[in-house]
């Protein structure tokens, strides 16, 4: 039986399994993700600022509580 030890981990996408966790991971966060972005009236590419570490936390706040596109203006 194969034991991965804790220094293998980074090259868990050489492993097959790996990769398969990676599109299921995809799936599963990233699709609804960019819907929500979508509707929220911003490009779908926004996605892509959440596989960037630390910036992906500062865009959550900013985006949380910034007036959204889709919301329009208010009289």
């Amino acid at each position: 039986m194969m034991y991965m030890h804790y220094h293998e981990w980074p090259f868990l996408f050489l492993w097959p399994l790996g990769w398969m966790f990676w599109i299921v991971g995809f799936l599963v966060f990233a699709l609804p993700m960019m819907e929500i972005i979508h509707k929220a009236g911003y490009s779908r590419v926004w996605i892509l600022i959440w596989f960037v570490p630390v910036v992906n936390v500062i865009f959550l706040w900013i985006f949380a509580f910034s007036r959204w596109p889709s919301q329009g203006t208010r009289v």
